[in-house]
């Protein structure tokens, strides 16, 4: 994970769920290059072929709420997504999100500073958030050493695997 992210906005609205992000339709693809070509499908179907690779992902509030599926985050992650920021996230996909190492930050007004095709630089060790297009700078909550930590390792599963072969953690029994 780089720590600036730095791309094209696309601009969402509130309340986008995980069909929208990834439709229950697809469910059963488990290959994360074919899983990749549906992102935000049930949203915009030609979504995949507008994102380029660490592009960011600017919403209202409540984005990923709706089912546990682990395929919305996956998807965002396939297209190289450089961050979502949102006013607020659904609970199981912020932490779907977090473990498979994407940056989903959390900001409250960041919509009502960003328009579609802005171009957004995001700080994800510090929070800073700048509207590249406009100058305008907004601040999110850092993250937590450890969900950095989680960050800088691409996910919770190679973190841990990264620890248990520097032996930083021991596997029992």
């Amino acid at each position: 994970m780089e720590a600036i992210a730095k791309g094209k906005v696309f601009l969402l609205g509130k309340n986008i769920d995980t069909d929208q992000i990834y439709p229950g339709i697809y469910v059963e693809i488990t290959d994360v290059d074919e899983v990749k070509k549906h992102a935000l499908a049930g949203y915009d179907p030609e979504f995949v072929n507008k994102f380029k690779p660490g592009n960011i992902i600017v919403a209202g509030t409540n984005f990923g709420c709706g089912s546990s599926r682990e395929h919305a985050a996956i998807t965002l992650k396939g297209i190289g997504v450089g961050a979502i920021i949102a006013e607020s996230f659904g609970r199981i996909f912020y932490r779907n999100a977090i473990n498979l190492g994407v940056p989903v930050i959390t900001c409250k007004g960041i919509s009502k500073l960003f328009k579609e095709g802005d171009i957004a630089s995001v700080n994800i060790e510090t929070g800073e958030i700048k509207n590249q297009t406009t100058g305008v700078i907004a601040k999110a909550v850092p993250f937590s050493p450890y969900i950095m930590n989680i960050l800088k390792n691409d996910g919770i599963k190679p973190m841990i695997k990264r620890q248990l072969a520097e032996g930083l953690i021991q596997q029992k029994g």
